[in-house]
């Protein structure tokens, strides 16, 4: 399938130089000095505690004694392609521990209504061709992908394994027995050959740190742990009817906002949505499958798609290729591709590029406003919803509905911008621009954990390597890695996740990427009888090295960012940055990977038995 380049306004529709200004502007106005500490801890979340599930009844059972070749922590789609890399690798001693009661992660807990896939569901979901299994339309609903979750663990054989309402307490390298002891909340003592930290990015909500939110005498809850008992409705069937007589309020116009907003505001009595920063919020399309497509497909079709959807979306498209996805995440690659193909391909240096590239941003972004004004019928509501910053500042969203919303007379958006976020929040509801609002019901859409400390995302208050180092301590200034896997210090533990290795457009094709090249790792050196690996500490030196010269300077770009998680809250050169990446690119990562195994030493690391 390919799709034509999208209409947008002429580069001299507007002025670039103004707009440059304009988005200066806007993100200036949001810095707050506090950044990440602007959100609490979810340890304090005063909605309930943060281990409890609503989906699932917790089962008590008696603490285990066990030794393991592998502890995989997460059962989300890191630990899930964690698990499936290492089965295939021949390595079947391992559990997956997770506080969920099942498989899913992100997918398990978030069950709000009208909670989708917002990225195209063909390339997001792992392993289809291993599996037989196909998405239902191009944005998959939450169940499904819960659904499948489960699906691909008990087609490997890995679902039984797992232990589910189980929190990591402790990690503790012990020497003599060259294992890791794994302290649980249960009360269970692992002792495990190799761990891998299979946690996930969204799997700690967390809350703003308004002033006065503990007085609050009405109901309160984060989305991530949806309340139908509250609401009404079911997750399968989202009929929020309890609503009906409440005032409700919700904080965040983010990923799941633009997505549960729709449904509260089809049956609240009022609803008050509290904006800090816009989101584009583009069209969806979301057709059905179409089974002839599915049938024409040949072997290797989803790694193919993958790999456009990724060069569409963080690369560039090459000469005469068709965008597969044709959506708003492809829609600057394959604008640009038209002109360059129109202009017959001109020869680029790569600060021309980007020039021309940024005229695209320009252009979409423009698009994105008027779409505003053509749905929105208040003026002051339509302006407060415009998004002011370049694509990719924050999570580029689609939604059909969200917009119409405000053209109802039960919903009113309130933008506090000019505060920073909400003044307070008082017995009866809150204060917005120096107003009170009474409500029954807050909501906070407020995220997760992303880009705040290790320890808060983690969750885990003891992970210790060996002489009883913290990681916390040795990674306080950023992580420290060969290939973003292995730190020195920390024999037989790997790391899942955004920590100095390749940046993959699709999240799960980066999670199996890494899952694999960890599985590598484990088996081998089970394969050679040894029992601890653990890279050298002039191996991990030379790659930093490495991975720091080759890394794009991303300064700039976020210097004209509103915060977000996506920009570590307004952070320049954040220690644990989100997106820091493999300059040469995603393939070019993957090579030095496929090099380094083929070459058959594990070479940067030291083995022993």
């Amino acid at each position: 399938m390919n799709c034509k380049p999208t209409r947008t306004p002429a580069p001299d529709a507007f002025d670039i130089p103004a707009l440059r200004e304009k988005y200066r502007e806007e993100r200036d106005k949001r810095l707050r000095a506090d950044g990440e500490g602007q959100y609490q801890p979810s340890t304090s979340d005063v909605t309930h505690s943060y281990d409890l599930d609503p989906h699932m009844p917790v089962v008590p059972r008696d603490p285990i004694v066990e030794d393991l070749d592998v502890v995989v922590l997460g059962a989300g789609f890191a630990g899930i392609l964690s698990a499936y890399h290492l089965t295939n690798a021949g390595v079947t001693n391992f559990r997956n521990i997770d506080h969920a009661g099942d498989f899913g992660g992100v997918w398990y807990w978030n069950r709000y209504p009208g909670i989708q896939c917002d990225n195209d569901a063909y390339c997001y979901l792992p392993l289809l061709e291993e599996t037989g299994f196909m998405p239902s339309k191009k944005f998959s609903d939450g169940a499904e992908i819960q659904g499948y979750c489960k699906q691909i663990a008990q087609t490997f054989g890995f679902h039984d394994k797992a232990l589910f309402h189980t929190l990591i307490t402790s990690l503790k390298w012990d020497e003599t027995i060259q294992r890791w002891r794994v302290g649980t909340s249960r009360g269970d003592e692992f002792r495990a050959r190799f761990v891998i930290m299979g946690c996930g990015v969204l799997n700690m909500p967390k809350l703003p740190e308004v002033a006065g939110i503990g007085d609050f005498k009405g109901k309160i809850f984060h989305t991530a742990r949806w309340d139908y008992d509250y609401t009404g409705g079911t997750y399968q069937n989202p009929v929020l009817d309890k609503l009906a007589d409440k005032r409700v309020a919700i904080m965040g116009t983010g990923a799941t906002a633009i997505q549960a907003v729709p449904f509260i505001a089809r049956h609240a009595k009022q609803l008050y949505v509290i904006q800090r920063t816009p989101s584009t919020v583009d069209e969806r399309p979301n057709p059905p499958t179409d089974p002839d497509w599915a049938k024409s497909l040949k072997a290797g079709w989803q790694e193919e798609r993958k790999a456009n959807f990724h060069r569409a979306a963080m690369e560039f498209f090459a000469p005469g290729e068709p965008d597969m996805i044709c959506d708003i995440w492809t829609e600057i690659a394959r604008n640009l591709a038209a002109e360059l193909e129109a202009e017959g391909w001109p020869q680029l240096s790569p600060e021309e590029f980007m020039a021309r590239r940024e005229v695209v941003d320009y252009q979409v972004m423009e698009r994105l406003r008027g779409r505003v004004d053509s749905m929105v019928e208040d003026k002051a509501t339509a302006e407060a919803l415009k998004p002011w910053y370049r694509f990719l500042c924050k999570r580029p969203l689609s939604s059909n509905e969200f917009y119409t919303v405000f053209n109802q007379p039960n919903v009113e958006l309130l933008d506090v911008s000019a505060t920073k976020g909400l003044e307070r929040m008082t017995e009866k509801g809150f204060v917005a621009n120096g107003q009170e609002y009474e409500v029954d019901c807050m909501m906070f859409a407020s995220g997760f954990e992303v880009t705040s400390d290790l320890k808060r995302r983690w969750g885990i208050d003891v992970v210790e390597g060996r002489n009883g180092e913290s990681i916390y301590d040795h990674w306080a200034n950023g992580p420290k890695t060969l290939h973003g896997t292995m730190t020195h210090g920390f024999p037989n533990q790997f790391f899942i996740g955004y920590i100095q290795g390749g940046l993959n457009a699709s999240v799960t094709e980066q999670f199996g990427q890494q899952g694999y090249h960890i599985a590598h790792i484990i088996s081998e050196t089970l394969k050679r009888g040894d029992t601890v690996v653990e890279t050298t500490q002039e191996a991990q030196d030379a790659y930093v090295k490495h991975f720091e010269e080759v890394e794009f300077d991303m300064s700039q770009f976020q210097r004209e960012c509103t915060p977000s998680y996506f920009t570590n809250e307004g952070q320049v050169k954040a220690p644990w940055a989100l997106f820091r990446s493999y300059g040469p690119g995603w393939g070019a990562f993957q090579t030095l990977l496929q090099d380094w195994r083929a070459k058959g030493d594990l070479e940067g690391m030291t083995l022993s038995s």
